[in-house]
């Protein structure tokens, strides 16, 4: 037994709710009289194994990894203006952290994005450093496995390709620190509108 549901033994593969694991095994177990068939997945990082039954992998959304070209999607989306909603952080957390355990590599590259501060922008709150950190890991991991790259390098690759995105005044992103206080913030164009009223 090496292969079942297109996927096989000592592959790599995408588990939304734990990020990149290898398959070490296709194993039979008995359970409560029936014989059931199980990838047992290894994931290293988080020193954990899980056995998941064959016929549940499209349940659970597991997938291969993602070809070349949507990790090429996935680092240009990094290169985006981030998109950050007018809504309270709870609910956009809850958002993000859909988006995270969803295993779409885009999705997770947009809350990356989103949720990324460079040194000249304020410090994130503990829970978006959470947030933005359980993101990065997913991301970098999967781009180091595709890239037989180590994950300290994906993690530089993606940095760079965050550094190109286009970051805003520093007068808007003050602007902007005085409304995520309030627990809101927008990032649409109109910033400039309010630094023209000001000068005004």
């Amino acid at each position: 037994m090496t292969q079942r549901q297109g996927f096989k033994a000592n592959e790599f593969v995408v588990y939304p709710a734990h990020g990149v694991g290898q398959i070490l095994a296709i194993e039979e177990q008995e359970i409560a009289g029936a014989k059931l068939e199980l990838f047992v997945i290894n994931f290293i990082k988080d020193k954990m194994t899980l056995r998941v039954p064959t016929a549940k992998v499209a349940n659970v959304g597991m997938r291969k990894l993602s070809e070349p070209t949507l990790v090429k999607k996935a680092l240009e989306t990094l290169k985006g203006r981030a998109r950050v909603k007018r809504t309270m952080w709870s609910r956009r957390a809850q958002e993000y952290e859909a988006k995270i355990n969803s295993g779409d590599i885009v999705a997770i590259a947009e809350v990356v994005r989103d949720l990324y501060r460079s040194e000249s922008q304020p410090e994130q709150s503990y829970s978006e450093r959470q947030l933005y950190e359980a993101a990065l890991d997913r991301l970098s991991r999967e781009i180091a496995v595709v890239q037989h790259s180590t994950e300290t390098e994906a993690v530089k690759e993606i940095e760079a390709q965050l550094a190109k995105s286009p970051r805003r005044n520093a007068k808007a992103e003050a602007a902007e620190g005085e409304a995520d206080a309030e627990g809101e913030t927008d990032d649409t164009d109109g910033d400039d509108t309010t630094v023209a009223d000001e000068a005004a």
